[in-house]
């Protein structure tokens, strides 16, 4: 699925695509994507143009002209399409916004996991899906999440895919991350120490910046949709590795199952 540095491709990319396009109107074949009323979000963003885009974590945040903005969580496999208006709708195009140019921003999503929730400017920070996201590891320290991980005894792997802890990560940086970190994924988190906390922080962040400079990780289910490939791929350490070889200590890397999540681990490096 698509984590921090993904997100942040398709954010900067759908910035040079339609920004300050005015939408005619919105069609919807699967409204469930949508957490309030079709009808409302229509009703409320019709006839605004997209002025920024922003993004928290893992979610995108159009930035609309009028009173509202509509934040979007492209879940397991959500994408964006741009295409001209006369193109064929493929039968994933579950959401179309129709500027009033001719053109169409398309949302696409398999298997209809993605989520889109309209909110005011007043409060979109203030109220769900946002409020409660933790800080991204640029804004995090050691000393904040060793505070964090002490009240906890989940998985080290499990408490870092919790977004209230740490925004943006998802399986594969947390694995990249716990690796550099040199941190089984089994470990409690309770048992982290602060040396650890910020070590973790200090990994995160080194591996996050690789990635987005990247443009992100291309692999299995997540592939741009916007003219990009993420690259981050052909530096991954453990993740996607099971089999190979650890590149710091020769260990066959081993996959396991922590918290429900395919986990990928050097026993040697992550004792």
């Amino acid at each position: 699925m698509p984590e921090l540095p993904e997100v942040e491709v398709v954010r900067k990319q759908l910035k040079n695509l339609v920004l300050n396009k005015k939408i005619a109107n919105i069609t919807s074949e699967y409204t469930k994507i949508f957490n309030e009323d079709f009808n409302l979000v229509k009703e409320s963003i019709v006839g605004s143009k997209i002025i920024d885009i922003e993004r928290y974590g893992k979610y995108l945040v159009f930035i609309l002209s009028n009173e509202f903005n509509l934040i979007s969580h492209l879940r397991m496999e959500g994408k964006y399409f741009v295409k001209e208006q006369n193109e064929p709708i493929d039968k994933h195009e579950h959401v179309i916004f129709h500027f009033d140019n001719g053109e169409t921003l398309r949302y696409h999503d398999t298997r209809k996991f993605g989520r889109m929730d309209l909110r005011t400017k007043d409060d979109y920070l203030k109220v769900n899906p946002l409020f409660k996201l933790g800080k991204e590891p640029k804004d995090l320290t050691g000393e904040e999440l060793y505070e964090m991980l002490n009240k906890k005894t989940t998985f080290i792997k499990v408490a870092l895919l919790d977004q209230e802890i740490i925004a943006g990560l998802g399986n594969i940086y947390v694995d990249e991350t716990l690796f550099m970190s040199k941190i089984h994924p089994e470990r409690r988190s309770n048992t982290i120490s602060i040396d650890e906390a910020n070590l973790i922080v200090h990994s995160a962040q080194k591996v996050l910046a690789k990635a987005l400079e990247l443009g992100g990780t291309t692999i299995r289910s997540y592939t741009s949709s916007l003219g990009v490939t993420g690259r981050f791929q052909n530096e991954l350490q453990v993740h996607t590795k099971e089999g190979e070889l650890c590149t710091l200590c020769g260990t066959v890397i081993t996959k396991l199952k922590v918290g429900g999540r395919g986990t990928y681990v050097c026993s040697n490096c992550q004792k």
